[in-house]
């Protein structure tokens, strides 16, 4: 399997070739690809899937679908567009999607192909009749089983990793359940899969559980979710999390759960833990406000500063930063402020524009920070540019000091499992000492917790490696075979 990845061109991440996270983004944040929202067997399942993938949006803002399934005669509708999800459906596309089943899904824009072709659920029709498919995550040999599959004929229609698998299952010669398990122990990556036919639902995460997937009930229906707070939002109980390597079949006959691949390390992705997930979600049975609550007193352990406020940078790093302040007996204060409803002004070209963009995205509180020494708790830093920005913007406010303080180690190693990452080159930690990062983004103080206080705020299954997390950006440590030689084209 591992021979499927020695040649990687680009990187193919988040569902598409990408070119690495935008360029102009004045918020040079980490960005997570999607979320995945499924249902089962419950009446009007498309408008629980409606509060479903909003509770999601914080994880794709580019695009929304949903597939839906009439019990009774196997009906297959879909719907699919371009924005946010209140902005794709309305009552009329809601009632277009008659069923008590359906798969959602929420793509984040990035600087790769943003068109409705790519948009998902991905819809084909195959020789058993339809098929839906929805992932969160990334196929990392995705490059190399395109490439054999074209040279036997197959017709790709979308830049998306994720029509491989649907080629995969649509050539077996097996049935559904057998050519999914197939296909599924052929790819490599970090992946949670939704994939439904006109009779069955299939669930299923990669064999590291990369990507979070939860399972609910609700009634004496199935929700499934890449968040808890999604499940809350239904009002669905949660049940448990779908296993690493897991297979759940769901038809006419119930759930069955089965297994298409061994777990052997569990590896769930750290950045889900301190930036991606809602803090009022639960990740293998730990709730995100408390865990980075706990990084933010084990940082306060780690770097104590003589201050006079500590503040977060929002809305991520909140937690933490209630967490330093606990820990310190600093108060904490909202010394930053955001504003949630200025569209995307990543898109503006000038550099000008750019910076004024910032102010229109983050403001300082100039009465809480002027004349004051500030600790800012922030959750990373990947090009040092928004750090920078943020620092300065409370200098500009009237702060005397600005000590900034990192919920993770330093991030210096590209991902390969659907986090939108740049080149290893353009990672700043991967280039520069620490002083030398502070001196970049103008800050007194600069820290960042370290490797072992990470995980140990984070918490989780003592005897599991890591505690059961992929810290690959920090250590390098990938849980799956990856081309080092590809990072010299790939912008992951």
């Amino acid at each position: 399997m591992s021979d499927e990845i020695k040649q990687l061109p680009k990187l193919w991440t988040g569902n598409h070739y990408n070119e690495g996270i935008g360029r102009d983004d004045i918020f040079d944040k980490l960005r997570e690809e999607c979320g995945v929202f499924g249902v089962f067997g419950i009446p009007d399942a498309c408008s629980l899937g409606y509060y479903g993938l909003h509770a999601l949006q914080h994880r794709g803002e580019e695009s929304a679908g949903m597939a839906a399934v009439e019990s009774e005669n196997g009906k297959f509708t879909y719907h699919r567009g371009m924005g946010l999800v209140k902005e794709v459906f309305d009552q009329s596309k809601l009632e277009g999607l008659p069923g008590d089943r359906i798969i959602g899904h929420v793509r984040y824009s990035t600087a790769g192909e943003s068109k409705l072709a790519n948009a998902q659920p991905l819809i084909f029709k195959y020789r058993d009749g339809d098929l839906a498919v929805a992932t969160n995550g990334n196929i990392v040999n995705a490059p190399a089983i395109r490439k054999e599959l074209e040279s036997q004929g197959s017709i790709f229609q979308t830049t998306s990793d994720t029509e491989v698998i649907a080629h995969l299952i649509a050539r077996s010669s097996k049935d559904f359940v057998n050519a999914a398990k197939d296909a599924l122990q052929r790819i490599i990556g970090g992946f949670a899969f939704l994939i439904m036919t006109n009779d069955k639902l299939l669930v299923a995460s990669d064999g590291h559980g990369l990507r979070p997937l939860v399972m609910g009930k609700l009634g004496d229906g199935y929700v499934f979710a890449s968040e808890t707070c999604a499940l809350e939002t239904c009002g669905a109980e949660y049940v448990r999390d779908v296993q690493p390597g897991e297979l759940l079949i769901l038809d006419k006959n119930g759930l069955r759960e089965d297994r298409f691949e061994k777990m052997e390390r569990r590896a769930t992705c750290a950045m889900e833990y301190i930036y991606f997930a809602r803090p009022d979600s639960d990740i293998n049975g730990i709730n995100l406000h408390s865990a980075r609550k706990r990084m933010g007193r084990q940082l306060a352990l780690e770097a104590f500063f003589d201050a006079d406020v500590v503040t977060g940078v929002p809305d991520s790093s909140i937690s933490a930063a209630i967490g330093y302040a606990e820990q310190t007996g600093i108060p904490y204060e909202l010394g930053l402020i955001k504003n949630k409803y200025t569209g995307r002004t990543f898109i503006q070209p000038s550099q000008e524009l750019r910076e004024k963009g910032v102010k229109m995205k983050l403001s300082a509180v100039r009465k809480v920070v002027e004349g004051k020494r500030v600790v800012m708790i922030d959750d990373s830093i990947v090009r040092g540019t928004t750090s920078l920005r943020i620092v300065n913007l409370l200098r500009e406010a009237g702060a005397t000091e600005v000590h900034v303080c990192i919920t993770s180690p330093p991030f210096m190693n590209p991902c390969y499992y659907g986090i939108d990452t740049p080149d290893r080159k353009e990672l700043i930690a991967s280039q520069k000492s620490v002083e030398e990062i502070r001196k970049a983004i103008n800050a007194d103080s600069l820290v960042f917790l370290s490797h072992d206080g990470f995980i140990e705020a984070v918490g989780g299954n003592d005897g599991e490696y890591n505690r059961g997390m992929c810290l690959a950006c920090f250590d390098n440590d990938y849980p799956t075979p990856v081309d080092p030689a590809s990072e010299k084209s790939c912008s992951c």
